[in-house]
């Protein structure tokens, strides 16, 4: 085996762990009431206090890529985030965003802006999330490299 390959395989590796990281991150804060979902609300939240902030994730799929206003509020956000030490992925897949969030993505029969999410942290809490750690600690690695908005292929369950 070439060094590629090995190195193609460790970065799977690495890609599904984070992967399942951020899943946990999800499920876990959703119950806790630490899930700001849609670009205005997200917006909203960044605004009133950044400090509580741990995530931001900007999704989309493919027909969203036409959209130029969702994706000058992407870069208004990211730009945000950088400013204020925030962590940043991309995500493709808000259909699996939905199925993450057990559906938080429906709110009564209409469906909820899922291109953007945040985690939040209360001020006077003590969550501790392994999950988060390693999510957190892929963005700053790929930060290293460069990459300042990593992105995550969501693959269908």
């Amino acid at each position: 085996m070439t060094f590629e390959e090995l190195n193609g395989d460790y970065s799977i590796e690495r890609m599904d762990s984070v992967i399942k990281a951020l899943e946990e991150v999800l499920r876990s804060a959703l119950p806790q009431g630490c899930i700001t979902v849609g670009v205005y609300e997200a917006a909203k939240s960044l605004n009133v206090d950044p400090d509580n902030v741990v995530l931001c994730i900007l999704a989309t799929d493919d027909d969203d890529v036409k959209d130029v206003a969702l994706q000058i509020h992407f870069t208004l956000i990211q730009a945000f985030c950088c400013e204020n030490d925030i962590n940043i992925l991309r995500v493709n897949n808000t259909r699996r965003l939905e199925h993450i969030l057990g559906g938080a993505g429906m709110h009564g029969s209409e469906q909820m802006d899922l291109h953007c999410i945040l985690v939040t942290v209360p001020h006077a809490s003590t969550w501790k999330n392994p999950a988060l750690g390693k999510v957190n600690r892929f963005c700053r690695e790929s930060r290293c490299m460069d990459q300042w908005v990593p992105i995550i292929n969501l693959p269908e369950r």
